[in-house]
């Protein structure tokens, strides 16, 4: 019986030894492959603010993209890698592209070892966007000038029939003031229109210089010694000739005006080249435009000037953007405003 005993402990002792040595393997076994990491507690809050941005976002490598938050899962209907994605999408050259019936603009970032950050921006709505921020401004800018305008009128208005009922000599006065102001109205009333019915450009071949030598005639007849002037122009541009002649007339007669309120020796300058763009600037010697008006300077009828219809530079803007350029107020100790556009 002992030795039976002894027999049996013996193999109790080495089953131990054995299962002692699986419990060191299994332990090396997890080391050597630890569980994935989850995210940090600190980029939760990130993940979670991209994933309600209303924008599609997408992570672009080669060929590869993946869709980073809601918006880009619901478009492409994936959940993370995109499955065929648009071809746009691999080209680091491409500015836009069509998916889902509508058309987006591709603005992205290179985050570096070929892989690049892309926003998708829905084109329409974001012009339709800027279209009811122009309407409401356009809306707020014709009911404040309305209301400026009819509000003497009333007034006169009232002050005329009472001195009509007392037979006051004021009377004439009175009307005639109240005239200048419903002319005033009128021209308000007009300028909106012109602003408003402008026409597409009709283009054609323009030779630059001769359109130059008609601008200097007319800041002569206007301006005659006051200011000098000076202009180099050489080339042609596919322009409308007349809305261009407009918009150049308003930047010029603008700069002659505020070098005139200067100390400083009034004197304007027109610079009209092409190379692969249409480039025009017009600088003046004026004193400059504050920097609480730079932000309103192109907006309809805000002027500084007590005659001034504030139309001019917002119509001038209107006819660059309508030739699919652009007018802007540069930065810089002097006033110069510049147009760009296209060449075709």
């Amino acid at each position: 019986m002992a030795g039976g005993h002894v027999g049996i402990a013996a193999r109790r002792r080495r089953h131990r030894r054995l299962d002692d040595r699986a419990g060191v393997l299994d332990r090396g076994a997890t080391r050597a492959a630890p569980a994935p990491s989850l995210p940090t507690r600190r980029d939760w809050p990130i993940a979670a603010l991209l994933d309600h941005v209303p924008v599609p976002l997408l992570r672009i490598e080669g060929g590869d993209v993946h869709a980073i938050n809601r918006a880009a899962r619901a478009l492409f209907v994936a959940d993370d890698r995109i499955p065929a994605p648009p071809g746009a999408l691999a080209d680091p050259a491409a500015a836009h592209l069509r998916h889902a019936g509508r058309r987006w603009r591709i603005d992205a970032v290179a985050l570096g070892d070929g892989v690049r950050l892309a926003a998708l921006i829905d084109i329409a709505a974001e012009e339709h966007a800027a279209q009811e921020r122009a309407q409401d401004e356009m809306i707020d800018i014709l009911g404040h000038e309305l209301l400026n305008g009819l509000s003497p009128i009333v007034s006169l208005a009232d002050s005329a029939l009472l001195a009509a009922a007392q037979g006051d000599a004021m009377l004439g006065d009175i009307l005639a003031t109240l005239a200048r102001r419903v002319e005033g109205l009128e021209g308000f009333a007009r300028a909106y229109r012109e602003l408003a019915r402008l026409p597409d450009p009709v283009v054609v071949p323009v030779a630059l210089e001769e359109l130059a030598d008609d601008l200097a005639r007319l800041f002569r007849g206007r301006f005659g010694g006051q200011v000098a002037l000076s202009v180099e122009a050489q080339g042609v541009a596919t322009i409308d000739r007349g809305q261009m002649v407009q918009a150049l007339w308003a930047l010029l007669q603008n700069g002659a005006e505020a070098a005139l309120a200067a100390p400083a020796p009034p004197r304007v300058a027109l610079s009209i080249a092409v190379t692969d763009r249409l480039t025009v600037t017009v600088r003046d010697t004026g004193t400059g435009i504050g920097s609480g008006d730079r932000a309103r300077v192109f907006r309809p009828f805000h002027t500084t000037k007590p005659t001034g219809s504030g139309i001019g530079l917002t119509l001038a803007r209107r006819i660059a953007r309508g030739h699919g350029g652009d007018l802007v107020l540069l930065d810089g100790g002097e006033t110069m405003f510049r147009i760009t556009v296209p060449t075709i």
